[in-house]
């Protein structure tokens, strides 16, 4: 069983970053799969990005060249640096984990909002 623990959100005005975190439990975080989607209110869940074991990265369209996805694999720790944050932004941000089944966090709170 893996546990996802997302900290690191909050409000912010539109231009603004915020880096949200994902702590993870369990002893084989390097071969995680990791990802952060996000669910605004009315719509669906939609992926945000995601970082596979050995690092590469892929990003919804929507979010390239101003979101990051890394991981520390020391720290059993993913993270979403987000950058020039707009008001559609505003969102419930989900850290997803995959290893042999898929884990999801509680969801954290994002509010871009002048």
């Amino acid at each position: 069983q893996v546990q996802l623990v997302e900290s690191g959100g909050g409000s912010v005005q539109p231009g603004g970053s915020l880096r949200l975190s994902c702590a993870a439990s369990g002893s084989d975080f390097s071969l995680y799969y990791m990802g952060w989607y996000r669910q605004a209110p009315g719509k669906q869940r939609e992926l945000v990005a995601i970082i596979s074991s050995s690092g590469s990265t892929n990003y919804a369209d929507s979010m390239k060249g101003r979101f990051t996805i890394s991981r520390d694999n020391a720290k059993n720790t993913a993270y979403l640096q987000m950058n020039s944050l707009k008001p559609e932004d505003t969102a419930v941000y989900y850290c997803y984990a995959q290893f042999v089944n898929q884990y999801w966090g509680q969801g954290i709170q994002v509010t871009v909002s002048s």
